[in-house]
């Protein structure tokens, strides 16, 4: 599939659909890898790809470096994209205009955006001012699938999930008010929460899930459209490359493949 609204509409059509599970590679070979097994669509995680380049995850990398990155990912696949951008590099709605530009030059049908202020770690942007910058998004990038994302959750606002759920519910709504299609809401997998959030948003909702997260079907019956997987497939990843760093002086049969691994993944790479 290689016109980029075709792809957008692909993209959207699967969030219309439900129950969309959506790995997060950090780099071409790693799309290659979820794509041969058979995904829909492919995410980036903007933790996995700054930290595969030696940056900081929460915009280590500015904003050509990102999209090089994630161009890379789009031409190494057929199916569609969705870029993380974090913040979309710079606080102004004019920077979140620009990000969408360069987004959907790079060839993505989405994007996730976020509503951290990097520039005091721990607080989100007021909501007035993510909203401009929501709706100067949508502007530049008409067709992107825009998953706008608050942090209430993964920072642990408030002190009560009564407070979490209402902070979080004003923010998704005004999100698609300024023109998002999906609430992404990283740091909850509760599924009674979940349904909670679905219900008092009233749209699309997606999540992200970890090792600790209940089972997909779970989270779908919850509420959710979407569920990404973040960084944690690259953290097993090194995990088993550490245990191999580990064994390499002493045993070279380390590096030896468990059955036909060798060839199922050259397979991958043609």
């Amino acid at each position: 599939m290689t016109d980029p609204t075709a792809r957008a509409a692909a993209f959207r059509d699967l969030h219309r659909r439900g129950g969309l599970i959506l790995p997060n590679a950090w780099d071409a070979a790693s799309a290659r890898v979820f794509e041969s097994a058979g995904f829909s669509a492919i995410g980036t995680t903007s933790a996995g790809v700054a930290w595969a380049r030696g940056a900081r995850d929460g915009e280590g990398m500015d904003r050509d470096a990102m999209m090089r990155e994630v161009a890379a990912v789009v031409r190494a696949v057929g199916v569609p994209v969705t870029a993380d951008v974090e913040a979309g590099y710079g606080p102004s709605a004019r920077d979140a205009a620009e990000t969408g530009r360069a987004v959907w030059a790079a060839g993505a049908a989405g994007v996730n955006f976020e509503d951290a202020d990097y520039a005091a770690p721990g607080a989100l942007t007021p909501i007035a001012g993510q909203a401009e910058r929501l709706a100067a998004l949508r502007a530049a990038a008409p067709d992107l699938v825009i998953n706008a994302r608050t942090d209430v959750f993964l920072l642990n606002l408030g002190d009560s999930d009564d407070l979490r759920v209402e902070m979080a519910v004003e923010r998704g709504r005004a999100w698609l008010d300024a023109g998002a299609d999906v609430v992404f809401l990283p740091g909850v997998t509760d599924p009674a929460l979940v349904r909670r959030l679905a219900e008092g948003i009233g749209g699309p909702i997606s999540l992200m899930a970890g090792p600790e997260a209940p089972p997909a079907r779970a989270l779908f019956e919850a509420g959710a459209c979407r569920v990404s997987v973040g960084p944690y497939p690259m953290l097993a990843v090194l995990e088993r490359l550490k245990t191999l760093a580990d064994g390499l002086a002493a045993d070279w049969s380390v590096m030896r493949p468990a059955g036909d691994g060798l060839s199922r993944i050259g397979a991958v790479f043609g």
